[in-house]
């Protein structure tokens, strides 16, 4: 049986402390190919939490169910 955990951070600040934490990391490694694919990774975290906030926005909700008949 798989164990079930409760998070206690949003995913948006999960993803931020990881983009935070591997440009830290980024700052320790030498230039070159290494580095550049750990900053990478930060942008993309980055940009992911910026979609979460996107896709949970208030602009975005399902269409209502409409009751009025439609063309014939």
């Amino acid at each position: 049986m798989r164990r079930r955990f409760k998070q206690t951070k949003s995913l948006k600040a999960r993803l931020l402390e990881e983009a935070h934490n591997l440009r830290d990391e980024a700052k320790l490694l030498p230039y070159g190919p290494v580095r550049d694919a750990v900053l990478k990774k930060a942008r993309q975290t980055e940009a992911a939490a910026h979609m979460d906030d996107w896709l949970n926005s208030q602009g975005l909700r399902s269409p209502k169910k409409d009751d009025t008949p439609g063309p014939s």
